[in-house]
């Protein structure tokens, strides 16, 4: 499958709505994330390792957010579980279409389901990694500790979830000067200021970005024992947190 170049936004459009994940968006996604997103191939990379490393036997494994499932494919590609199932969610139908063309062109004995809903209405159970590769930040705000606290509780002993989000700061030299960097990196990769200003706008009222105080706060609120952002590049950036292991039985 041929993916376009992405020019969505390179024309004065005379109505600007919010940002969609529509067909077309589903058409130059690969080119626009590449674009767009410092360090993306970096995250989709440690989803592989760490799905090596923390996937558990006889386990589900969530892609929440999938798009057109280059997370879920990682997953697959890196599993070394026995009797692992991935599951991937989106709720555009556009993108769950593309995403199973590209789940079937490989074989695999790893079995992957991948389902058109909205995530929050998923059950999450029987789970050793869940994976929100900036999804979170298009669910509003108020529901958010509430996704966290399901997937935490439907983890295993051990179980990971990784979290990849725009971030915000609360320092303005900061905020402005990541901004700015990012605008810089949009720009080496070929977009111009229209297209730069026009995509900001149309994201303003559905990308409402967090702090990562706020994130850690969510973590430790839904009961992780352990969270740490392990990238960031400029304000994008990828965390993990961690379910405790089991506790041993002392008894005699």
């Amino acid at each position: 499958m041929t993916n376009s170049v992405d020019n969505i936004f390179a024309a004065p459009l005379d109505k600007l709505g919010d940002f969609q994940f529509d067909q077309q968006v589903a058409e130059v996604f690969p080119d626009m994330i590449k674009r767009s997103v410092p360090g993306y191939s970096n995250i989709i990379t440690a989803i592989g390792m760490l799905t090596k490393r923390f996937a558990q036997d006889d386990s589900t494994l969530y892609d929440l957010g999938c798009s057109l499932g280059a997370a879920t494919l990682e997953m697959r590609r890196h599993v070394e579980a026995s009797n692992c199932h991935i599951i991937g969610i989106d709720n555009s139908p556009a993108m769950v279409e593309r995403c199973q063309l590209h789940v079937n062109a490989f074989k695999s004995e790893t079995k992957v389901s991948i389902i058109c809903d909205d995530i929050q209405h998923i059950d999450i159970s029987n789970a050793s990694v869940v994976i929100l590769n900036f999804t979170l930040q298009f669910i509003k705000p108020a529901q958010r500790q509430a996704l966290i606290s399901k997937i935490y509780q439907g983890l295993r002993p051990g179980g990971l979830l990784l979290v990849s989000e725009k971030l915000r700061f609360d320092n303005d030299i900061a905020q402005t000067l990541l901004t700015d960097l990012h605008h810089d990196f949009k720009r080496a990769n070929g977009y111009s200021e229209l297209e730069i200003s026009q995509k900001r706008n149309a994201l303003e009222n559905v990308m409402l970005t967090d702090t990562l105080d706020i994130h850690r706060q969510r973590f430790h609120t839904a009961g992780f024992a352990t969270s740490e952002l392990w990238f960031q590049c400029f304000n994008f950036s990828s965390m993990i947190a961690i379910k405790a292991p089991a506790q041993e039985n002392n008894h005699d």
